[in-house]
């Protein structure tokens, strides 16, 4: 089980860092929304600013589980905002390239709020994918898997699942850590869901077994707010339409009170599925 904050945290400075990529973030390699959140963080650490507003990145090949370097540039910067350039690379190899909006915490303007949460039981209503499969039912599972408390809004045994609509909507909880207080960690915990989530979604449809996997060519978010006193956040992901080899999904973020704190999605490049 890892560590999000440790295993997200960025060393260096001026605009130059290093981090190190954990096994412990495995799907098809590591996991995208967690490379992504390492980005964020990396931008994070080049700014004073302390509010990210927008991230959006391309992935451009899979890392090793090794260190990984990063390099922040500014494309502009005001006294109320800075853009900011993340570039991922691996021994001179691209991983990553992201631009990233910062702005002041401090910001006066428009006020509304018309997002309204789905209507769903709370966490503290459900139970966790642990007391709902007995061990012996656990199939074979990613290493991510358990670096999440896992609370399904309805919960179907793995051999009675049937196909139905491309949507996945659950609740989620890191852990050995939930919370943070840094911004920009706290913010990394939407893009995580955002970029992970869309995938089980386009999968409901094609159940019991799809015969490819789709990693994410790219993500994007917008982050609306900060959420540090919740430790639970709903993902509401949907994949509409795939067709041609992608699959197109977008992902909503709430916290355990109602409020949307980020929303985004990406597009995913069907690939067919290894081997069993």
């Amino acid at each position: 089980m890892g560590d999000f904050a440790i295993d997200t945290a960025v060393d260096g400075e001026g605009g130059r860092y290093t981090a190190r990529l954990s096994r412990d973030w495995e799907i098809w390699g590591p996991n995208g929304g967690y490379v992504a959140a390492i980005a964020l963080r990396a931008a994070g650490a080049a700014t004073p600013l302390r509010r990210p507003a927008s991230f959006a990145a391309h992935y451009l090949s899979v890392a090793e589980f090794d260190q990984v370097e990063l390099a922040v540039t500014t494309l502009r910067a005001t006294k109320r905002a800075v853009s900011l350039r993340v570039a991922m690379t691996q021994r001179e190899r691209p991983v990553l390239d992201a631009v990233v909006w910062v702005v002041d915490d401090d910001l006066q303007g428009l006020v509304h709020d018309d997002a309204r949460m789905p209507a769903v039981p709370g966490p503290q209503e459900l139970r966790s994918i642990e007391e709902l499969v007995p061990p012996a039912e656990r199939t074979a599972r990613y290493r991510f898997w358990d670096n999440l408390e896992t609370r399904p809004i309805t919960f179907v045994p793995w051999a009675q699942r049937q196909s139905g609509p491309p949507a996945w909507r659950e609740w989620y909880r890191l852990r050995p850590r939930a919370t943070f207080d840094d911004p920009f960690a706290d913010a990394a915990r939407s893009l995580l869901l955002i970029d992970t989530m869309a995938w089980p979604a386009a999968c409901q449809p094609h159940l019991p077994a799809s015969a490819y996997i789709a990693p994410s060519l790219d993500v994007t978010a917008q982050f609306h707010r900060a959420a540090p006193h919740s430790e639970w956040l709903l993902c509401d992901a949907v994949a509409p339409v795939a067709q041609h080899g992608l699959v197109g999904g977008q992902s909503r973020v709430w916290s355990a009170d109602g409020q949307l704190l980020a929303s985004g999605g990406g597009q995913m490049l069907c690939r067919p599925a290894p081997a069993a």
